[in-house]
């Protein structure tokens, strides 16, 4: 597993999981041998490009979430328009 940098609690990250898929989320704490997440999304394709969708459809998805570290490949700093794009999916409020 590769973690690029410590995050700060509240930073937006991407996560990398083993199987491939993207998760987007607010850094929470990354500590028991695993990575939680506020709010994580998957990275979906969608005609129109790159879209956020629900990471779990049956939990509440403003719920902390803990990816264990042997599902992880790499956690890094989201891109700046991807993140803004989350802030507005998880918050409603459209930054510039």
């Amino acid at each position: 597993m590769i973690i690029e940098t410590a995050y700060k609690q509240g930073d937006i990250v991407s996560v990398k999981l083993a199987s491939g898929e993207e998760v987007v989320g607010r850094f929470d704490s990354a500590a028991n041998g695993g990575v939680t997440l506020i709010k994580p999304m998957m990275l979906v394709a969608q005609q129109q490009g790159l879209g956020l969708g629900p990471f779990m459809f049956s939990a509440a998805p403003d719920s902390k979430f803990t990816i264990r570290e042997a599902a992880l490949s790499c956690v890094v700093k989201t891109e700046a328009d991807l993140a803004k794009q989350y802030t507005t999916s998880t918050t409603g409020i459209a930054l510039p």
